[in-house]
């Protein structure tokens, strides 16, 4: 089999996904090998506030189908790399490349988004979700979704549109996989936190993006809602490739497929949740912070 045929037999929905299992316990016994090639590639980025290098040398790639952690103490420069990917933050040093989906957009596909800015990458297909949910609480949550279909900008275009046939099973499609169905037609200022993360979760998801970026989102949520976000999430990396900054160790545990841990702005260890939760760096550097006792690292 060709190389092409491989990659894009890997994206057809009807085939099985050539990626390797998410973690969910289980220790990987050899390194993963991957099918496909990444959807972006981060060469060498360094960034440089008034003298001080919040971001060192890093280097790591983002893969298709693939939920991708950033953790790390308060200050490692997990936030920051997300701020690169997505233009908000430019570099002194390096380049982000976007490959793109290899189906979509053909084999080749090499773009350098520290070139970007921030509106031309989000529109080339990337998804970018802060902390505190943004939301239009005053409206449903199917209005919510309908706002933010891709190509409806703007707030005049916004009052004359009307969602086709196809976009409504679309959005309904969406609600279904982040298990806000059955509430489309309420107001989004009657959810709970958990379910205003996954609203804006969704929103971002009617746009199409090839590559969801997700800062600290079970922040704030109990134990119900952190397992429920978990398997969204997964369902997520069904379609698109995933990368999430998050503090919770259990949920990095059960969630991640790979795991950059940063310490002071450099890449510390990477690799699987287990490989990196038993590496003795880690552990010194997040326990002698006293932090994260509780995941047993």
């Amino acid at each position: 089999m060709s190389l092409k045929k491989a990659i894009i037999d890997a994206f057809t929905p009807e085939g099985p996904i050539k990626m390797p299992m998410h973690n969910e316990g289980y220790v990987m016994e050899k390194p993963k090998e991957y099918k496909i090639p990444p959807v972006v590639t981060i060469n060498h980025i360094s960034v440089e506030f008034d003298g001080f290098k919040a971001v060192n040398d890093v280097s790591t790639a983002i893969f298709p189908h693939e939920v991708h952690f950033f953790i790390g103490p308060n200050g490692a420069g997990k936030t920051t790399m997300l701020d690169i990917i997505c233009g908000k933050t430019k570099p002194s040093e390096g380049t982000v490349v976007f490959h793109g989906n290899p189906l979509m957009a053909g084999l080749g596909v090499n773009i350098n988004l520290t070139e970007m800015r921030e509106f031309e990458i989000i529109n080339l297909g990337f998804g970018r979700k802060f902390q505190a949910p943004s939301i239009y609480k005053s409206l449903t949550i199917y209005e919510n979704m309908e706002l933010s279909l891709k190509g409806n900008k703007g707030v005049f275009s916004s009052l004359f549109f009307k969602a086709t046939e196809e976009q409504k099973n679309f959005i309904d499609t969406i609600l279904t996989n982040v298990e806000l169905i059955d509430k489309k037609n309420e107001k989004a200022s009657g959810l709970s936190h958990g379910q205003k993360q996954w609203l804006e979760i969704a929103m971002l998801l009617v746009q199409e993006p090839e590559v969801l970026l997700l800062d600290e989102p079970v922040a704030g949520m109990g134990k119900p809602e952190t397992e429920r976000t978990g398997r969204i999430i997964r369902s997520i990396a069904k379609k698109h490739a995933v990368v999430v900054v998050e503090h919770d160790m259990e949920f990095v545990r059960k969630v991640a497929d790979t795991v950059t841990v940063m310490h002071e702005g450099k890449i510390l260890v990477e690799g699987t949740p287990a490989e990196c939760l038993a590496d003795e760096k880690v552990k010194a550097v997040y326990l002698g912070r006293g932090k994260f006792h509780k995941s047993g690292i």
